[in-house]
């Protein structure tokens, strides 16, 4: 049978093992165990009194990595972290989901080298074999050859305690909902039954069984989402850079410029609150000039006394865009094709869209400079 009374070593009266191990005094009691708290210097006092054999020390808390396996074959370790699934256990949840989040963030950060080396060192400090720990590694994530840009990009989190206080409910849900992270709360419950027999009680709280399913379909949505985001804003890039490219040996406002994440190529036109820019869509790109000033109505407003000229100048209709209780307006004029068209067509849309800038830029600069 188990020990009725054991001793645990810990550390200072100040530290968080003493906290722990008052945790672990108050729970034990509830099954008539008795838990006396030895106070200590530290890991490596705790180590030594394990190592003893006169010692009393039944328990301690050691630090990861001070134990060596050649003269300490006869401890066992009841705790530990795994490659990418941290596991927190407290009787009430704390504070554990700050812990779990570094340690999630550490593990996020490591390439398949570094945990083959940090789980060889886990094994044996002072023999870690890297190949065996490649192998079970390998074995784990069920691959084959290892994949660095596959390799710990989801990290996983399970809090587990006997109960969970509000703040760490809270910040979980919020957590999955806002930043779509995986992380979850199991709340495991001892019943002692007739006869000594101990069940566990393991109930998943957050996210219940029952929207699992549900909440796997909006994450993959969500996924999906995320990847468009991502391809188009990787598309619209590479349209702007390529028109950029073909502005090389060209005297244009943009040549030089870097084009924005939204898709738009800013360019100068020598009057502060003006700009003159390319601005790619899905399936449309247009030229602008866009004015954002306190003043900008009345600016268009000037603008647009010579708007018959500037038409008959620049060769066709120009959309004259005044916004109601806006800083911002705009005349511009739209483009069939954008970075969704065919990669074969952007250079022909490219060279389009330059060649109409030019005749742009040289009917609106000068009458943008003669404004008050």
């Amino acid at each position: 049978p188990p020990p009725r009374h054991f001793v645990m070593a810990t550390g200072s009266k100040e530290g968080a093992y003493h906290r722990f191990a008052e945790r672990y005094r108050d729970l034990l009691a509830k099954d008539g165990i008795t838990l006396e708290i030895r106070i200590t210097n530290g890991s490596v006092e705790n180590l030594e009194l394990l190592n003893e054999e006169s010692s009393d020390v039944l328990v301690g808390f050691v630090q990861s990595g001070i134990a060596d396996p050649a003269t300490s074959e006869s401890l066992e370790a009841l705790g530990s972290r795994v490659g990418s699934l941290d596991i927190e256990i407290h009787d009430h949840g704390g504070h554990m989901e700050l812990q779990a989040l570094r340690y999630a963030a550490m593990i996020s950060a490591m390439t398949f080298d570094q945990a083959v080396a940090a789980l060889a060192r886990y094994r044996s400090k002072a023999a870690p074999d890297l190949a065996a720990a490649r192998a079970a590694l390998l074995a784990h994530v069920g691959w084959t050859e290892p994949d660095e840009e596959a390799f710990a990009q989801e990290t996983r989190i399970i809090l587990a305690a006997a109960d969970f206080g509000k703040e760490v409910t809270t910040t979980v849900i919020w957590l999955r909902e806002r930043f779509e992270m995986d992380i979850r709360c199991v709340r495991l419950r001892p019943h002692r039954m007739d006869g000594g027999r101990l069940l566990l009680d393991i109930q998943p709280l957050i996210p219940l069984p029952e929207t699992v399913e549900f909440q796997t379909q909006i994450g993959a949505k969500q996924a999906a989402e995320r990847k468009e985001r991502a391809e188009r804003h990787d598309l619209r890039l590479a349209f702007l850079f390529g028109l950029i490219e073909r502005l090389e040996g060209r005297s244009a406002p943009h040549r030089d410029r870097t084009p924005s994440p939204a898709g738009v190529l800013y360019g100068a036109i020598g009057k502060a609150g003006f700009s003159i820019n390319y601005v790619v869509k899905r399936s449309v790109s247009r030229l602008e000039l866009l004015i954002q000033s306190e003043d900008a109505k009345q600016q268009l407003r000037r603008l647009s006394e010579q708007r018959t000229l500037i038409e008959a100048k620049f060769g066709q209709p120009l959309d004259w865009n005044e916004k109601e209780n806006a800083r911002q307006c705009r005349v511009l004029v739209e483009i069939a094709g954008g970075y969704r068209s065919p990669k074969s067509e952007w250079p022909a849309l490219q060279d389009k869209l330059i060649a109409q800038m030019e005749r742009f830029d040289g009917v609106i600069r000068p009458r943008v400079a003669a404004l008050p």
